[in-house]
């Protein structure tokens, strides 16, 4: 076979991902305050984009020239005038104020005290000796985020260099702080903190604290009612005082805590007449709208060769930003429309009827890849009769059932029901479940039974018998 050198002609087709179109996916795929990240970083790299203006301002303008003071001020009511024709004279200290310019900033919190400050907060009232104070402030320190002590005093000591007394009598007062509890070494000291706060606790109480923790944990309440020669209804009635002390005193109501998370939902679905409305939530993020002094020196031509294709390149860069940014509001619209279609009796009934989907369905339903539509549910929430829940959430595995598959998370509900109508003091077993469940045209073995109840987190039978 002779080889030669020659040139032709060819017509092919490729997909080549360009930046715009990476551009395009990424934002598919963010999540409402991520967006909100981007679209800030976006206005201070491109001078052409620039915030909407406020809908208020577009509403009083539209209504007239009246500036937004002079209608509140339009619309305002005397309460001075109105109190005098009631009959009523207003007394000294009671004025009003007009107006909040001499609102004092301490009246506003940027976020809720930590738990440390919670605490050196209370150290403020203490009268101690100015090594005592420091004391007790590096024990403050030492505190973690459930209102545990973390290290040994006799580190401490030689850390601080003074008495191993003076440590211990640093930590009593700590352990005298609110909440009950903090400043505990273990959950043994945490509980019996607890328990000398508490007016008229169960005889049984303190001794079972001290000795008898891991049988309350495995619920062997026979053993110690042996051990301890009471009734087993007083080890019962003990137990169930202990469980009301709260194991983890850092995260008691009114201190704040790192793991605090906020849901903006990105979806906002509302039955309305029957029917159910989805609106895609527009306040998880500024409005955009194009400068339009830069597009007017374009039009003009009144800038330098390099000057316009700046402004050209940063124009093209910002309407290709808004395109895609209303390609993801359609896309994350077409996705919701048609999980509320394919879910429409979880949407009537609840969680028990979820039924089981894929994301083939809903691209199929849509006509996009089921790449779109996983980007296009990732990191969002929905906002639902129902209550908040993921977008993932609604793409549930499912099972065989005599009525055909059924969801996990339908079993889960069905399960949880059961278990809510148990006999406490005969509670049900993995077996008997199955039966139960079985019953319902719920055909799942013993074993999945177990599964589904731990993800649930509730223990077993033996655990949750009652004496």
């Amino acid at each position: 076979m002779r080889i030669s050198q020659g040139c032709k002609l060819e017509q092919t087709q490729k997909l080549f991902m360009t930046l715009k179109l990476q551009q395009a996916i990424s934002l598919l795929q963010l999540s409402s305050l991520e967006l909100n990240d981007l679209i800030h970083e976006e206005l201070l790299n491109n001078p052409v984009l620039e915030l909407d203006e406020d809908e208020a301002k577009e509403e009083v303008r539209e209504n007239g020239d009246e500036s937004p003071d002079k209608v509140q001020e339009k619309d305002a009511i005397d309460w001075g005038m109105y109190f005098q024709e009631e009959g009523y004279e207003p007394g000294p200290g009671t004025g009003r104020r007009d107006t909040d310019d001499d609102a004092s900033y301490e009246t506003f919190l940027s976020r809720e005290i930590s738990l440390q400050e919670h605490l050196l907060l209370q150290s403020g009232y203490c009268r101690l000796a100015e090594t005592e104070r420091k004391v007790l402030e590096f024990l403050i320190g030492n505190i973690d985020h459930n209102g545990y002590l973390i290290g040994e005093l006799q580190e401490f000591a030689s850390l601080l260099g003074v008495d191993y007394r003076e440590m211990e009598h640093a930590l009593q007062v700590l352990q005298q702080f609110d909440p009950a509890g903090v400043g505990a070494r273990n959950l043994r000291e945490c509980l019996l903190l607890q328990l000398r706060e508490r007016e008229n606790p169960p005889p049984l109480a303190r001794v079972i604290i001290e000795v008898y923790l891991e049988e309350v944990a495995a619920n062997r309440h026979k053993k110690i009612a042996l051990a301890l020669q009471a009734e087993l209804s007083e080890v019962q009635a003990a137990v169930d005082f202990i469980r009301t002390l709260e194991p983890k005193p850092g995260r008691l109501a009114g201190i704040a805590s790192d793991e605090v998370r906020y849901i903006h939902p990105d979806v906002i679905i509302e039955k309305v007449a029957g029917d159910y409305c989805i609106l895609v939530n527009k306040y998880t993020a500024p409005r955009l709208t194009i400068n339009p002094y830069y597009r007017f020196l374009l039009s003009q031509g009144a800038c330098e060769t390099l000057t316009s294709s700046f402004i050209k390149s940063r124009l093209d860069s910002a309407l290709w930003l808004l395109r895609s940014i209303e390609q993801r509001r359609l896309t994350l619209y077409k996705v919701a429309e048609a999980i509320v279609k394919l879910q429409r009796r979880f949407f009537d009934e609840g969680v028990r009827c979820l039924q089981p989907l894929v994301l083939r369905q809903i691209a199929d339903e849509i006509g996009v890849h089921e790449s779109t539509v996983s980007r296009a549910t990732a990191n969002k929430y929905a906002q639902t009769p129902r209550g908040i829940f993921p977008l993932k959430f609604f793409f549930a595995s499912g099972i065989e059932g005599h009525d055909g598959t059924i969801s996990s998370q339908a079993v889960k509900s069905h399960l949880l029901e059961v278990i809510s109508a148990e006999n406490v003091y005969f509670p049900l077993s993995d077996k008997r479940l199955t039966e139960l469940l079985a019953e319902r045209g719920i055909v799942v073995s013993r074993r999945t039974v177990a599964k589904y109840r731990e993800e649930l987190d509730i223990p077993s039978s033996g655990r949750r018998k009652r004496h």
